[in-house]
């Protein structure tokens, strides 16, 4: 019997993706179906789906289940969702299907059909008030904002049979785990309590020291990276994940933590995708979610702990992984260690404040990167990604204006 977390929705795990003579079946009918092509976004969406990640989903959500979701994070059946899981195309496109059609889903970049739809429900939405509640502005700079006014008018609603794993499994080996592999894994490692760490960075002093709180109260943490798209000036997940290995090896007690990898694009929500990451993570049977500065957000459009506060406004019985809050965290001169707000009692110019936008910007821009800011070995990995980029790709990183925390 697991001792861990339940499933979102107090059930099994539900993944979506066929197997066997299932799959194969599927994918012959496929090939002769009406083409729907999905965004990098909507990519992300299935594959989650395919592995159980956004149990207990059975496809994309209806116009009810995207009012409901939008105005008060329930689906039309009542379940908690804090983000729409929405799939849109053209009209024209939209125009040739009729509900009770069946359509391939593709994805352009990958050329590959990913899953098959059963068209339920054909609707419009209004663009501007889905970003006004999930994101707290319609401001086109928000990468966020940008991807919903920028998608399809008709949203197509149905069940999906999920065909592929989206060649993660092939590009990323072990660190691409589903949510029934992490289960098995903690089960086998005897670990009841997981922190998940959320994070689309190499792992600097901050992060690293907020990993090292909750395994000092729980059995272990999940490094867990975002696999999918993000934006221009990000490092990307081959680069951060050979750092965050250096970092476990050299600075963590054995059989602490797992690293692995998730294959969601980032939305930017801030408190809103605080929430779908405990969600999922429930999924994945982690007990708590970190949830430090600013997560998941971008530029200046979330207060730095508005996260904190979100999990505190929902019903209590939303989710079983609860929020494991951690105040700002930096290296203090006169504490001579890592410490928060709630820990150190010195004043600012002691401080050392760390983020992952000061640490890109330093080393696009070749500057001397401040001691204890990061590790030396993660630091000598990124050097030697940045000193590979080319000069217009650098000043992309510096013209970037939203980075992320």
């Amino acid at each position: 019997m697991s001792k861990l977390v339940n499933p979102h929705g107090g059930g099994e795990l539900k993944p979506l993706l066929l197997e066997g003579e299932a799959l194969a079946a599927e994918k012959e009918k496929a090939a002769s179906l009406p083409k729907v092509n999905v965004s990098s976004r909507e990519a992300g969406d299935i594959i989650m789906m395919g592995i159980g990640g956004f149990t207990p989903l059975e496809g994309f959500m209806t116009h009810g289940d995207w009012e409901g979701v939008c105005d008060g994070m329930k689906m039309a059946n009542g379940l908690f969702w804090p983000i729409p899981v929405t799939l849109s195309t053209d009209k024209a496109t939209a125009d040739s299907i009729k509900e009770g059609d069946e359509v391939a889903l593709f994805d352009p970049e990958r050329s590959e059909i990913l899953a098959t739809m059963k068209v339920t429900e054909k609707y419009t939405i209004d663009k501007a008030h889905e970003c006004m509640q999930v994101y707290k502005t319609t401001d086109l700079e928000h990468p966020g904002v940008k991807m919903v006014m920028e998608q399809g008018d008709v949203n197509l609603a149905g069940p999906v049979k999920v065909l592929s794993q989206g060649g993660f499994p092939e590009e990323y080996g072990d660190q691409f785990m589903t949510p029934a592999q992490s289960r098995e894994e903690f089960q086998k490692r005897g670990w009841k309590t997981i922190a998940a760490f959320q994070t689309r960075n190499p792992m600097h002093r901050s992060h690293e020291y907020l990993a090292k709180i909750a395994i000092e109260t729980l059995d272990g943490v999940l490094i867990h990276s975002l696999l999918g798209k993000l934006k221009p000036g990000d490092i990307p997940a081959d680069v951060r994940s050979k750092a965050i290995g250096t970092l476990i090896d050299k600075y963590f007690a054995d059989n602490t933590v797992i690293q692995a990898g998730y294959p969601l694009d980032m939305r930017y929500a801030g408190p809103r995708e605080a929430l779908l990451h405990a969600l999922f993570r429930q999924n994945y049977g982690c007990s708590h979610l970190i949830v430090g500065r600013d997560h998941a957000g971008v530029g200046d459009y979330y207060g730095p702990f508005d996260a904190h506060h979100i999990f505190d406004e929902i019903p209590a019985d939303a989710l079983e992984t609860q929020a494991l809050k951690i105040d700002w965290t930096f290296w203090c001169n006169k504490c001579e260690g890592m410490a928060s707000m709630k820990t150190c009692p010195h004043d600012a110019e002691d401080r050392l404040l760390l983020s992952g936008t000061k640490l890109r910007k330093a080393l696009s821009e070749g500057t001397e990167v401040p001691d204890h800011f990061s590790r030396p070995e993660v630091l000598e990995i990124l050097r030697e990604y940045y000193g590979s980029l080319k000069d217009d790709e650098k000043v992309e990183i510096k013209m970037t204006g939203h980075s992320a925390k």
